[in-house]
């Protein structure tokens, strides 16, 4: 009889384990569908964006030059953003920003040669990142749970901003950064720390983040463990290294590195309200909080930016510690005084903590559950909070840049696209030319592309726009008198259709 339960339990305990290993292959096939299906669509986004010639040579050349100068191992230099910005056309983005993991994307240039490239692997990178964000919610709340919040991370906002913004190093940090705490939390402390050092070489402002994650580890009170204390000792000491690790590389990095490279230590220097530099501004903080507090609701935008992260997410951010984590990254925007674009809601920058904010998300969803009594928690299923994030995640689509995907010039090209690309075939390959913002992508494949702009760099083809207002002129007035000015000196128009000119003057490049 004894033998018949062992056999029984034995056979029981088979047939479990093939039930595991059938669900856990469904789960890897369904998950690497999601992010497939993912990747692809973003990638259609981006590509209709570019034909559509919405893309802008700042920031999408900038890239491309940079990326292609790795590919053929050269520096990573952007003449676009050297000669711009006054810096050279030997100007190394190094020089910009420390972005070295940017090296790992020049293989694919050997592949295809152009800025779509970027666009296709910007489009993998951000998919990538719903793996650890399935794996971070199924551990707290179940499969099903974990797709919707998987979903509500794709569909966020500051994803579809980003992708609306060409091209970016930000495209390698929503994958790390959930790594890296799904990794810890799964007690995979080791491969947390590689995707933590991974990071640093995103962008020399990632230290924060990494200073953030160390400020959560310093708050956790219940993790277990086999002896009291320990594991909470073991967070105190991760959570030091971190802050310490983070704070020492953003230094070194916005410090030394970028003044290696010819860059300028105090270009993005942009808290002049607070104080002249950071040991100024950090006394100038610590003794007048109230200024702190008025520079972060000065203009009031930033309230708005700031709410739009955790409104979407129903506030559960909030409840979770975990969201120090984007703390430092965020108030490096919002004390800002200059450079307006860091609180807007459009552009790339929310995109560099979404992932840990859906994460959160998660966390403080579960240690809400933990509040209610058993008997009313029993009668909320765990999947309904993810469910909710997923909803409000489709809710806010309409009123941020995936509502593009209704236009239909997006998916067909009208006429003004159609000049665009015949004003772009003027210029023979090789040649040097100061293009209009959003010509410079599909000239950058094939030509020395120069932003065009209020001075003259004495290259000898200039593509104009003299109807749309392009960056960085401020009036269409301002562009029409930029072409005068050329045809004064001497060069000829060759093309004019909707709006496009394209000028040509026999002159020798000048570099």
């Amino acid at each position: 009889m004894a033998e018949a339960v062992v056999v029984e339990g034995a056979v029981d305990g088979a047939a479990a384990g093939r039930a595991g290993r059938v669900r856990c292959r469904r789960d890897r096939a369904a998950l690497g569908a999601l992010v497939a299906v993912t990747a692809a669509l973003y990638a259609a986004y981006s590509l209709m964006r570019l034909r559509a010639f919405r893309a802008s040579s700042y920031d999408l050349v900038i890239f491309d030059q940079a990326i292609r100068s790795y590919s053929r191992f050269e520096a990573p230099v952007a003449i676009v953003k050297g000669v711009h910005n006054g810096f050279g056309p030997h100007f190394p983005i190094l020089g910009d920003h420390f972005s070295p993991i940017l090296a790992l994307l020049a293989p694919f240039y050997w592949v295809h040669d152009g800025p779509g490239t970027l666009l296709v692997a910007q489009a993998v990178l951000l998919a990538l990142a719903i793996v650890p964000i399935w794996r971070y919610a199924r551990q707290r709340l179940g499969a099903g749970a974990a797709y919707c919040a998987a979903g509500a991370y794709a569909l966020s906002w500051p994803i579809a901003e980003a992708l609306a913004f060409d091209f970016h190093e930000v495209a390698f940090v929503p994958v790390l950064s959930a790594l890296m705490i799904e990794r810890y939390d799964a007690g995979r402390r080791g491969q947390a720390a590689v995707a933590a050092l991974v990071l640093l070489l995103v962008k020399e402002d990632m230290g924060l983040l990494l200073a953030g994650f160390g400020l959560y580890l310093l708050t956790r009170r219940d993790e277990p463990g086999p002896e009291e204390g320990l594991p909470r000792r073991a967070d105190r000491r991760a959570g030091a290294a971190y802050i310490v690790a983070g704070l020492v590389a953003t230094w070194v990095s916005s410090r030394l590195i970028i003044a290696a490279f010819g860059g300028d230590n105090d270009y993005y220097w942009a808290y002049g309200s607070l104080g002249p530099d950071l040991p100024h501004a950090a006394v100038h903080a610590l003794t007048h909080p109230w200024d702190v507090a008025s520079v972060l609701g000065t203009p009031p935008h930033k309230l708005w930016t700031t709410a739009l992260l955790v409104l979407p997410l129903l506030l559960l951010p909030l409840a979770s510690p975990l969201t120090l984590t984007a703390v430092p990254l965020l108030a490096e925007r919002m004390l800002a005084s200059r450079f307006e674009n860091w609180w807007e809601p459009h552009y790339h920058y929310n995109a560099f903590i979404v992932a840990v904010l859906v994460l959160a998300s998660v966390d403080g969803a579960v240690r809400l559950r933990g509040r209610l009594g058993p008997r009313v928690r029993a009668r909320i299923p765990a999947l309904l909070p993810a469910a909710g994030l997923l909803g409000a995640a489709v809710v806010a689509v309409p009123f941020f840049a995936f509502a593009d995907l209704a236009d239909p010039a997006l998916w067909r090209q009208n006429e003004r696209a159609r000049a665009a690309e015949a004003a772009a075939s003027r210029v023979p390959d090789g040649a040097l030319v100061e293009s209009a913002n959003v010509i410079g992508p599909a000239l950058s494949p094939r030509a020395r592309v120069l932003l065009w702009d209020g001075r003259s760099r004495q290259a000898p083809w200039v593509v104009a726009d003299v109807e749309r207002l392009e960056f960085p002129f401020r009036t269409v007035a301002e562009q029409r008198g930029r072409v005068e000015s050329l045809l004064a000196q001497g060069y000829r128009e060759v093309y004019r259709a909707d709006g496009y000119v394209v000028l040509h003057r026999a002159a020798p490049d000048p570099w």
